[in-house]
């Protein structure tokens, strides 16, 4: 019986586009809404949580691959991008322990000189105007 049913959904399943790393979102977004569906004055939540789930299963059942592809490389470059901001800060916050980061005052060019070298000439590198500075 149980081998039956599995065969069953396996070829119900042949050709459909199944989960990804986008419908694994709109479920946590789908999630949220019904949490928050659960306050008094928030009610409309509800429903966009149950559209959500709808619009989830619509992907996963689609036979239109190329499409949800596209999506879910669409989500992907916007998660990487929001990511990404987060661990540039991170980096920079681990650089400022070793070197200071200053910008040139003609050309805004970001330079790092070591920490600890007291009062320095610093030259550009991409422009190359001089300035005093405190290491």
């Amino acid at each position: 019986m149980w081998n039956r049913f599995r065969y069953k959904m396996a070829t119900f399943m042949q050709g459909r586009y199944g989960s990804d790393n986008f419908s694994r979102f709109l479920l946590g977004v789908a999630v949220f809404f019904l949490i928050l569906s659960w306050f008094p004055r928030l009610y409309l939540f509800g429903p966009l949580a149950f559209a959500v789930l709808i619009y989830i299963y619509f992907r996963m059942l689609s036979r239109n691959v190329a499409a949800r592809y596209r999506e879910n490389q669409w989500y992907l470059a916007r998660k990487a991008s929001f990511l990404g901001f987060f661990k540039n800060y991170r980096y920079n916050a681990s650089q400022r322990k070793i070197y200071h980061i200053y910008r040139c005052p003609k050309c805004r060019q970001k330079i790092r000189i070591p920490r600890g070298k007291g009062h320095i000439m610093v030259r550009c590198p991409k422009c190359g105007t001089e300035f005093k500075k405190n290491s």
